[in-house]
């Protein structure tokens, strides 16, 4: 069942204000764990570490945000009819 599209914005917003905080904090503890670990990282890599994770929090809601900042799809249905 797809979402509609008040229920796909409502549930992005969700996301950017209480997922990408979490995801980041997920993110810096991740990068600092492996320099305690392992020792610190260069700075181009440590660079490219965190472009990448930011690369790939935004795939899975790839879908989720496609098209929500336009005006409501189904609102200009019934405007026209």
């Amino acid at each position: 069942m797809a979402l509609s599209y008040k229920a796909r914005r409502r549930l992005s917003l969700l996301v950017l204000i209480i997922g990408m905080p979490l995801y980041i904090v997920a993110a810096v503890s991740l990068v600092n764990w492996a320099d305690g670990r392992f020792g610190r990282l260069p700075i181009w890599a440590e660079f490219a570490v965190y472009v990448g994770l930011g690369f790939l929090w935004a795939l899975p809601f790839k879908r989720l945000f496609k098209g929500v900042g336009q005006a409501d799809p189904a609102a200009r249905r019934d405007s026209t009819d």
